[in-house]
C-alpha cells in the first residue's frame, strides 16, 4: 500500500459539515477507519485523522459505511427500516453496486444436499434457522444436509449441518421452507425480502447467487426480461443472469439487494433465460406456510416414487437441481 499526502483542498472547505466515517476492510486482513476524501476507480483516498493516504481499491475487500450516516441516508431517501414479518424479514435497501450487495449478503446463501442431488437456500430468519429452497431441490427426500460459506477474513469457513427439519413444501409454486435446527453458537447472516410485490421492472438490474454445478457463491448477473413470463399457469420473473443446475433454490436479487425471486428454472440449451418465482409468491407461502405444513409421516410424502411417463418426448423447460 502506497501512502501520499494530499493538498488542503481536499480536507474540505471552511464551515462545511464534517464527513462521515467508514470502515474499509482489506485483503491483507487489516481494517482501516476514517473519512473518504476522494474516490476514484483505482484509488480512495483516506483521512485518518493524522495523515490522509492513498488506498487502492483493488486491496479493498469490504467496506461498511457509518452507521449514523446509513441511517440518515435511508431516511432521506424515505427508505423503510427492517420490519419482521413472521418467518421473514422486509427491508428498502438503497441502491449499490452488486459487488457490495454481493459481499454483504453472499453468505446468506447456503448449498442444499441431498442424496439425489444438490441446490440452492438461502437465510431468511438467522436466530431461528429458516432457510428458503426449492420444492423440487427437497422433493421426496428427508436426509438433507445445508452447508454454509461464513467469511473469515480473506477466507471462507465450510459449515455443514445436517439435522435439518422440512418445515413446509408446495409443490405447485415450487418452494419450501426448512429450519436448521443445531445451530448451536452459529451466527448467521440473512437476506431481507422486498417491501414492494410488484415493484420490479423490465430493464432493472439483478443477480443471482447460488451455487450453480457445485461451484458455491457463484454470482451471475442480469436484468429483468419479463416481470410475468407465464409457464402451466404461474407467472415467473425472465432474467438474463446465468441460471444453471444447482442454482435452484437461490435468491434473485435487486441492485437494492433485496430478494425479490427465488431461481428455479432456465430454457433448455437456451442462453440467458433463466426464471425466478416472484417473491410476492414466496411471502404468500410463507404466511400460510401452517397450510403446507410437511408431514414426515404421511406415506405421500417424504418417499421416493417413479415419476410417471411423459407425453410428447423432453419439454422445452428444465428444472434445475
Amino acid at each position: 500500500m502506497t501512502r501520499r499526502y494530499l493538498l488542503p483542498v481536499f480536507l474540505g472547505f471552511v464551515g462545511a459539515s464534517p464527513l462521515p466515517a467508514e470502515t474499509f476492510h482489506l485483503d491483507t486482513g487489516q481494517m482501516l477507519r476514517g473519512q473518504v476524501l476522494k474516490e476514484t476507480a483505482e484509488a480512495i483516498f483516506l483521512d485518518l485523522g493524522f495523515t490522509v493516504i492513498e488506498v487502492p481499491t483493488r486491496h479493498i475487500a469490504r467496506r461498511e459505511p457509518d452507521e449514523a450516516q446509513k441511517a440518515e441516508t435511508q431516511q432521506a431517501a424515505g427508505a423503510k427500516t427492517e420490519v419482521a414479518e413472521s418467518v421473514y424479514f422486509t427491508r428498502t435497501g438503497e441502491r449499490g453496486p452488486i459487488k457490495k450487495h454481493a459481499e454483504t449478503f453472499g453468505d446468506a446463501v447456503v448449498r442444499v444436499s441431498t442424496p439425489r442431488g444438490l441446490g440452492s437456500g438461502f437465510v431468511i430468519h438467522a436466530k431461528e434457522g429458516y432457510i428458503v429452497t426449492n420444492h423440487h431441490v427437497i422433493d421426496r427426500e428427508q436426509k438433507i444436509t445445508v452447508t454454509f460459506f461464513l467469511r473469515k477474513g480473506t477466507e471462507f469457513e465450510k459449515i455443514s449441518k445436517d439435522k435439518v427439519r422440512i418445515i413446509a413444501s408446495n409443490p405447485y409454486h415450487d418452494v419450501a421452507l426448512l429450519k436448521v435446527e443445531d445451530l448451536g453458537d452459529l451466527k448467521l447472516p440473512q437476506v431481507y425480502l422486498s417491501a414492494e410485490d410488484d415493484g420490479l421492472k423490465v430493464g432493472d438490474s439483478v443477480f443471482a447467487i447460488g451455487n450453480p454445478l457445485g461451484l458455491e457463491r457463484s454470482v451471475s448477473e442480469g436484468i429483468v426480461s419479463k416481470t410475468d413470463r407465464e409457464f402451466e399457469g404461474m407467472l415467473y420473473v425472465q432474467t438474463t443472469a446465468a441460471i444453471n443446475p444447482g442454482n435452484s433454490g437461490g435468491p434473485l436479487l435487486s441492485e437494492r439487494g433485496e430478494v425479490v425471486g427465488i431461481t428455479n428454472m432456465k430454457i433448455q440449451f437456451g442462453e440467458g433465460l433463466g426464471f425466478a418465482i416472484p417473491v410476492r409468491v414466496l411471502k404468500d407461502f410463507l404466511r400460510h406456510r401452517d397450510a403446507y405444513a410437511y408431514d414426515k409421516d404421511n406415506p405421500n410424502s417424504g418417499y421416493r416414487y417413479l415419476p410417471p411417463p411423459r407425453r410428447g418426448g423432453e419439454g422445452a423447460t428444465e428444472r434445475k437441481l
